[in-house]
């Protein structure tokens, strides 16, 4: 009791708070149990999928800063290395493939972050562009990645040997896991001293620099670490698909993803996971509908409507107007 008397009314504000997000993420855990008995796996395994790429992409763009016109060269890299390891050798565990693949990524997230993390703005983003257009090319020249035709055919296998990942059920668990450890790491990563550095960055270069931090460093872990996790994400999209394409690595990814953070709201934990599941969701429903072939052209109008109506993303607002209401 006595220590509950000592608290302060902004400790006990934050305690609260602590709180109800914890509960939030819980009841979010619980749904996702029971989502694949309530919805198609496959489906649901595809958002988990796209969910933790935007997580990815948002840690690098909504914490740093850094707008990244390449990020589908990782989710590329990723999918690439673990279907054709799981291709190549049948004894190797999914589980191995999916560390190789990642880190294969972190590797060139680490080359592409020596050579673009000393530009800024628009000449950052436009380096990212051109090293991600020439990942691309190399993976249609490269005979292991199939060229156009991409990689099918790419065995689940079993994970760690024991269990049998052909199963639908066993694979969305299996998925929903590696999203939940994706996800927790991003969390920590920006409750972390190094994730508040990052924050200033992003508010404030100059004066970062001015307190002594190393700047150009913070910015290179972040970004690698963005990249591993997209790669994470590209090697487990391969293994739920069996397929590894060149749609991945295409420039076209590198825009959607950046669509999928800006819906749902850039530097907030949960709006890439929301905006990933809009995104996934409405060319789910519009693939089937007759207007299958105006799909770009409305999540475009979409996309314009909301970066319009909220500026902060959907979750972004949401935060906002409960700060201003229950504060």
């Amino acid at each position: 009791m006595a220590t509950t008397q000592t608290l302060t009314p902004s400790m006990k504000r934050e305690r609260r708070a602590n709180l109800r997000r914890n509960a939030f993420y819980l009841a979010l855990i619980v749904i996702g149990l029971v989502a694949p008995f309530a919805a198609y796996p496959v489906f649901l395994m595809k958002m988990l999928c796209f969910a933790l790429f935007a997580c990815a992409f948002n840690l690098l763009l909504g914490y740093a800063g850094l707008l990244s016109f390449g990020h589908a060269a990782f989710l590329a890299t990723g999918g690439y290395v673990t279907g054709y390891l799981l291709s190549s050798y049948p004894t190797l565990t999914p589980e191995l493939g999916i560390l190789v693949g990642t880190a294969a990524a972190v590797l060139l997230g680490a080359v592409f972050g020596a050579l673009s993390i000393r530009r800024q703005g628009i000449y950052f983003a436009m380096v990212t562009l051109a090293l991600a257009q020439l990942v691309f090319f190399f993976y249609i020249q490269v005979p292991f990645t199939g060229g156009e035709d991409g990689l099918h055919g790419v065995p689940r296998g079993h994970l760690f040997g024991v269990i049998d990942l052909n199963n639908s059920l066993a694979m969305y668990y299996f998925v929903f896991a590696v999203f939940l450890f994706g996800f927790a790491l991003i969390q920590r990563t920006v409750h972390s001293p190094f994730g508040q550095v990052l924050k200033a960055i992003r508010e404030n270069e100059p004066r970062a620099v001015s307190l002594g931090y190393n700047v150009e460093a913070y910015k290179l872990v972040a970004f690698i670490l963005s990249a591993g996790l997209a790669g994470l994400a590209g090697s487990t999209k391969t293994i739920v698909f069996q397929l590894a394409s060149l749609t991945d690595a295409h420039w076209h990814m590198s825009g959607e993803v950046i669509l999928m953070t800006l819906l749902g709201g850039v530097g907030t934990l949960f709006g890439p996971v929301l905006g990933a599941g809009m995104v996934v969701g409405l060319q789910h429903l519009l693939s089937q509908s007759p207007l299958g072939n105006w799909v770009s052209p409305i999540l475009g109008l979409i996309f314009v409507v909301c970066v319009l109506s909220f500026r902060s993303g959907i979750v972004g607002e949401a935060i906002k107007m409960y700060r201003k209401n229950f504060k």
